[in-house]
């Protein structure tokens, strides 16, 4: 996609330390950070904040592989999208999505785990087109979604390009990424469907799914996290459950990886911490419900343990540094 807008995508690759032959292997994964400095690199060498925003660009480069083959034989959106909430490990470690009911239809979410410096605006949006690209191609129909919301501040230009990408102008500086569709598109049928391969197309992702559990255990355990954090503190038979495992299982599995449950959650709830405290827009209170905290003392102890000082504190050491310099306590290794 860098390349089509005239970029040196090669050169942009080495540069943000991403070995482009390494890619060639089918299950190399780039550490989440990496990408977000690719992106970084690339808006910077094109001049202009609107890099990927265009619905051409995200139809002929928006690529889910063997996911999307399944959701292109499911009988419709709202089936396919109810596996690609498990099924979203197949295709990134850094990126869940979910699907959230709402009186009008169902949101479509996704959100970004493991990263230590600032998500991109530009690759949060290329993200969220790319999924409301692949709905249209998916069905054959060009519908609009009822609303979008990003978490970016309003842009300082290019409306008229989001208008054009989204068919309406987002709402900006919103608690997540997301877009809603009417539950009338949700179930129209997907032209492709095919029972036979839909069930083939099941299996090799499933197969996917087991061979990436029995490497990256932790990895799947920490998307999982994120997912339902919000909703209180997970417990672990709670997670291997959604991940389609025994907790015996799970716990053999992380044993194998030398971590435990605990400190995958804690690790989890560190990195949201350091996203959610360089956002101005969620105070305290929030921070503490959204990382599944009883209450803000919690949050305060945790802090504590890992920044060495209060959230406040942290938050203004956060805001006040350069993304290039930002506090190292809050760095884990990156995923496998």
């Amino acid at each position: 996609m860098f390349a089509a807008e005239g970029l040196p995508a090669a050169e942009l690759c080495a540069e943000a330390g991403i070995d482009l032959q390494a890619l060639q292997q089918a299950h190399t994964r780039v550490d989440v950070d990496r990408v977000s400095l690719l992106w970084e690199l690339a808006v910077a060498r094109c001049g202009h904040g609107a890099l990927g925003l265009d619905r051409n660009l995200t139809a002929r480069f928006g690529n889910v592989d063997l996911v999307g083959y399944a959701l292109a034989s499911s009988p419709d959106l709202l089936t396919g999208f109810r596996q690609l909430e498990r099924q979203m490990a197949v295709i990134s470690d850094a990126t869940t999505f979910a699907l959230q009911s709402d009186p009008r239809g169902h949101w479509l979410v996704l959100s970004h785990i493991g990263a230590t410096r600032p998500i991109p605006r530009q690759r949060v949006e290329y993200a969220v087109l790319t999924l409301l690209t692949l709905c249209n191609w998916l069905t054959r129909r060009e519908f609009m979604p009822l609303a979008v919301e990003l978490v970016t501040p309003p842009p300082v230009a290019h409306e008229t390009r989001y208008r054009e990408a989204f068919g309406l102008l987002p709402r900006f500086g919103q608690p997540a990424n997301r877009f809603l569709l009417s539950d009338a598109d949700l179930r129209a049928p997907i032209p492709t469907h095919n029972p036979s391969l839909w069930a083939l197309h099941e299996r090799l992702v499933e197969t996917e799914l087991d061979l990436l559990g029995q490497t990256l255990a932790s990895t799947r355990v920490r998307s999982e996290i994120a997912r339902i954090l919000h909703l209180g503190e997970p417990r672990r038979e709670d997670v291997a459950a959604r991940l389609h495992l025994t907790d015996r299982t799970l716990q053999r599995r992380l044993q194998a990886e030398s971590v435990c449950y605990q400190q995958l959650l804690d690790d989890t709830r560190r990195e949201l911490a350091l996203q959610y405290l360089a956002n101005e827009r969620h105070s305290i209170a929030d921070v503490a419900d959204r990382l599944g905290f009883s209450d803000t003392s919690n949050l305060f102890r945790a802090c504590k343990r890992w920044f060495g000082m209060p959230p406040g504190q942290y938050r203004q050491r956060l805001l006040a540094a350069p993304a290039e310099t930002a506090p190292a306590a809050a760095t884990l290794p990156p995923p496998g």
